[in-house]
């Protein structure tokens, strides 16, 4: 990959990422680098810098710098859908599996990728799509998942889910969780999934509270096409990487197919997936 000349930064918009992102600007600059701050998150300094609308950030950078936790990401990937700029996410959040560099990591990070000493991890994304009346009424790209979930106080909810042609089963739930493998250390874990390393090419079907204890996660070829028709349920949401969602009605259809889209994750060259399993998940501690 040619070298770094330009970085776009996206920051969590809270008042405390301020003195981070004013510091982590200035520093860049004194590196000879260009910066590009998105429209946002310059509201956050109180000096000048060169800035951007978030979706023409990509276009005009080589690399993202995002400083926020994974919520944080997760829309920026989606927005860098189209253009594959690689992102370094720095985690500022609680938990954070796609901002796995932490805080005081930042600035050796940054050396390292200033210097090209980094390597690209390409991830797949999913396209979810809704079917109403044979029409389609939304479409959507997930990084992590798409979810199928019922109301707070909402009855569970019936479905039916197909494999391309094939009939997977009648479900009976509170939902159901379709994810990538990197979505696997998210929800999909949260209720009994898999983890599933990254660069895998498959898809994760797994139910939420399934009222049939013989239903169990699934997981399948990332080039099936999963459909399910909502049968049974009222209040019933279609979700995106938990931020974008979409009231269901009976005999929707929710289709997720593999998306010709990726997002491109930058990891310094000391870090790999297991460090990051064992730090998060405490693997191996009492």
């Amino acid at each position: 990959m040619k070298k770094i000349r330009t970085i776009g930064i996206v920051a969590k918009l809270k008042p405390e990422v301020g003195p981070i992102l004013a510091q982590v600007t200035r520093w860049l600059q004194g590196q000879g680098l260009e910066i590009l701050v998105d429209s946002d998150s310059v509201k956050l300094l109180d000096f000048k810098v060169p800035q951007t609308t978030r979706e023409k950030l990509p276009f005009r950078t080589q690399a993202i710098l995002v400083l926020g936790g994974d919520g944080t990401i997760l829309a920026v990937a989606r927005l860098l859908k189209h253009s594959g700029t690689p992102i370094l996410a720095v985690n500022l959040g609680s938990l954070g599996f796609l901002t796995e560099i932490k805080l005081d990591e930042l600035y050796p990070a940054l050396t390292r990728v200033i210097k090209n000493k980094f390597f690209v991890d390409s991830r797949c994304m999913i396209d979810g799509t809704v079917k109403r009346k044979g029409r389609i009424v939304v479409r959507h790209t997930a990084l992590n998942d798409v979810v199928i979930n019922k109301g707070a106080l909402a009855r569970i909810i019936q479905f039916e889910a197909f494999s391309d042609q094939h009939f997977i089963g009648k479900f009976l739930a509170d939902g159901l969780i379709i994810s990538t493998p990197t979505g696997s250390t998210a929800y999909s874990l949260a209720a009994g999934g898999p983890v599933v390393y990254p660069n895998l090419e498959c898809l994760i079907l797994t139910p939420i509270c399934p009222h049939t204890l013989t239903h169990r996660p699934l997981v399948i070829p990332l080039d099936t096409v999963v459909r399910v028709i909502l049968r049974q349920g009222e209040e019933v949401m279609l979700t995106v990487d938990g931020q974008v969602g979409l009231p269901l009605e009976l005999a929707d259809e929710v289709i997720v197919t593999r998306s010709s889209n990726t997002v491109n994750l930058i990891h310094p060259e000391n870090k790999n997936y297991f460090d990051v399993l064992r730090e998060k998940l405490k693997w191996g501690e009492r």
